[in-house]
């Protein structure tokens, strides 16, 4: 069980004063992950039976929040790494799980690929038997950590298509045939080393398999996926409450020198600033609710689940954008951080499943329809 105040002190030391130049840079927060690492924050979601902090979804969660909240590439990483976690524990070898939960493997999730226009359930990449191996073969669009994990979760096509549409496999960073096929320069989360990566044969063992041929879409859909949605809840909480803090703060310490007043003495951006306040309330208490659903059970878990990602990514996207306006010229220089939030919020948006995608989702729910009956 790693220290209770270790993730603070990473935040403190590493991963704050790194913050701006990881995104001015697009530099991957490689120190922020040795330091995680050594902390415990890596295995925290790793079982006890192997080294790791035995915590789960709700434990990664405050941490994915608090990262979120100082460096939004860094919370992608860890994110990621958690989901791909959760899947490792429950099909992956046991050195594999060891090495994670010793803060030494850092783990990702490849399942976005060119051709499927983020309908990540419907992969265009192949895998093939020949002799005891397999090869495989995908363009993937966006992988974060791209180059820089040690394992990934990466999809594919069944090698028996009659199995089912989707089988899944732990692939090494060093797999012969795998490779960085781009770099990233684009709007937000710019040090997360989101990049395309294609196998052009890549060569895997048959034990790199986690779960049956076939059955890829129901692991990614029953472990995966939940964990990703919520903790992309949680990474768009963070950006929110982080705006939040630097916006108090410039109002309160902000005086317009002619009027002899703070500008937190102006009625409008007292009320566009409580509008901040509330919706980071209101996503964080959806997010506390969904936690709470799937820890107890309810009936509603499934529907919260898909609620909680749109949710929260649409009331980031309009809190960064409130305290845009209520920071005025001061939120467009970068050392004040309300703009680099504001980019990397609009992320949520077009990770898969994305926003559209999602409200389809609980459409469906909501009208007792199958999930993805249309949408594949």
């Amino acid at each position: 069980m790693p220290d209770p105040d270790a993730l603070s002190r990473v935040i403190d030391d590493v991963v704050a004063p790194l913050a701006s130049d990881v995104d001015q840079h697009a530099t991957f927060p490689g120190a922020a992950m040795d330091a995680l690492g050594t902390a415990g924050i890596l295995g925290l979601t790793s079982s006890a039976d192997v080294g790791g902090g035995g915590q789960g979804l709700d434990a990664a969660t405050d941490v994915i929040t608090r990262l979120a909240e100082v460096c939004g590439s860094t919370a992608m990483v860890v994110l990621m790494h958690y989901a791909a976690t959760a899947l490792i524990e429950a099909q992956g070898p046991e050195h594999v799980r060891a090495e994670i939960a010793a803060g030494r493997h850092l783990t990702t999730v490849a399942f976005s690929e060119v051709g499927s226009r983020s309908h990540f359930w419907a992969p265009q990449g192949t895998a093939r038997a020949e002799g005891d191996a397999l090869l495989l073969d995908a363009r993937k669009s966006w992988v974060t950590s791209a180059g820089e994990a040690d394992s990934y979760v990466w999809s594919s096509r069944a090698v028996d298509p009659t199995t089912g549409p989707m089988t899944l496999w732990l692939v090494r960073g060093d797999a012969p045939g795998l490779r960085v096929a781009g770099t990233f320069d684009g709007l937000g989360l710019r040090g997360n080393g989101s990049s395309p990566m294609t196998a052009d044969g890549m060569i895997v063992p048959s034990s790199a398999r986690l779960g049956a041929d076939g059955a890829g879409l129901d692991l990614a859909l029953s472990i995966v996926l939940p964990w990703f949605l919520v903790l992309s809840a949680a990474a768009s909480v963070g950006f929110m409450r982080g705006v939040v803090a630097e916006t108090r703060q410039h109002l309160i310490g902000t005086r317009l020198e002619h009027l002899d007043e703070a500008l937190a003495q102006q009625a409008l951006l007292r009320t566009a600033f409580a509008r901040m306040q509330i919706d980071t309330d209101a996503a964080a208490a959806l997010l506390t609710d969904t936690l709470t659903a799937l820890g107890s059970g309810r009936e509603d878990a499934q529907l919260r689940v898909l609620e909680v990602k749109a949710a929260a990514g649409e009331a980031a996207s309009r809190v960064t954008d409130e305290g845009m306006r209520v920071c005025g010229g001061a939120a467009f220089r970068k050392e004040l951080g309300v703009e680099r939030r504001f980019r990397d919020a609009r992320a949520a948006r077009v990770m898969a499943p994305t926003t559209d995608a999602l409200w389809d989702f609980v459409g469906r729910a909501l009208c007792g329809l199958p999930l993805l009956e249309e949408s594949a």
